[in-house]
């Protein structure tokens, strides 16, 4: 096991590097995910964040748009912020964007919340890219075997101001309460089915009352029913959510009992979707921010080709 004290020096020249889109050495790679999986330990299942917020939908591995993000919504430390998951697959940056993440995360323990979403996960990260960038990049397996063991330590969601919560994908009939995902055992990979997978997979319906199934194969849709239930059981305002593409950044369902947020613009470099953060102010108020791409003199292409595969969860 490697040692798991990594100096502020030592991250603060690892966030430098990957801020320039610069891959880290595999043995700093392993002391930093070592000294994460230390501090995400001491989080629960439902990390509790404080406002002023920004909170974070997918970012799917679009390196140079999470640059963009953090121009729009403001840098680390300055401000407190929530990712809602999916931080790999499918970009051609997944490796420097999480890294980035888990650095930040590592300097800055208390301004940066990491949510596990549905591609944190093994089995998904070798078959939508994760893996074989790992394997590309540092020529084995290491780094994505030290990356994965940090997903299992993630948290399972946040609530932010005592009046927000944000999971990755939804609400799961086996949770009525914010205890119960408390209780949850979250150190494994995510099961196929049961309360941590629905968490992660499951997806609002304006169209249905109550519970669904869901053409993902993992997961339920829900009704307005069962968000106003869940909210009015928690003492809870509104739920933010991401999992799922949005056009214009950013999509309310059930009137404003939730909020999908998504912040991969351009998703896949082909979508053409802008891209949106929320924002909670220190008075608790509402607002997102919407931003472009990252403009193309700014952002770089990978030198290996990279086949976009055609698909869209």
């Amino acid at each position: 096991m490697a040692d798991a004290h990594v100096s502020s020096r030592d991250v603060d020249e690892h966030i430098s590097s990957l801020k320039q889109c610069k891959i880290i050495s595999e043995d700093a790679v392993k002391a930093l995910c070592e000294k994460a999986k230390e501090i995400l330990m001491e989080e629960s299942n439902v990390h509790h964040v404080p406002i002023p917020a920004v909170v974070v939908g997918d970012i799917h591995g679009q390196f140079y748009d999470l640059l963009e993000l953090f121009d729009v919504g403001g840098q680390v430390p300055s401000v407190n912020y929530v990712f809602m998951g999916d931080f790999v697959d499918r970009g051609y940056y997944s490796v420097e964007t999480f890294l980035l993440l888990l650095a930040l995360k590592v300097r800055y323990p208390k301004r940066v919340t990491l949510i596990r979403g549905n591609h944190e996960s093994r089995q998904i990260t070798q078959v939508y890219g994760f893996y074989d960038e790992c394997l590309k990049k540092y020529g084995n397996t290491a780094v994505w075997r030290a990356c994965v063991d940090v997903f299992d330590c993630l948290c399972l969601s946040a609530v932010v101001d005592n009046s927000v919560l944000c999971v990755h994908g939804g609400l799961s009939p086996s949770l009525d309460t914010i205890d119960q995902i408390q209780d949850l055992h979250r150190v494994q990979e995510p099961p196929h089915e049961g309360p941590m997978c629905d968490l992660m997979w499951s997806d609002p319906d304006d169209d249905i009352q109550g519970w669904g199934i869901s053409a993902r194969g993992a997961g339920y849709v829900f009704g307005p029913d069962i968000a106003d239930q869940f909210l009015y059981a928690n003492h809870l305002e509104l739920i933010a959510r991401s999992h799922q593409l949005a056009m214009e950044g950013y999509k309310y369902f059930f009137g404003q009992l939730l909020v999908t947020v998504w912040s991969a613009p351009n998703y896949c470099y082909r979508c053409g979707n802008v891209a949106a953060i929320l924002t909670i102010s220190v008075e608790g108020a509402i607002d997102f921010q919407v931003f472009e791409p990252r403009p193309q003199h700014l952002r770089k292409v990978p030198d290996f080709t990279t086949r976009m595969p055609d698909y869209f969860l």
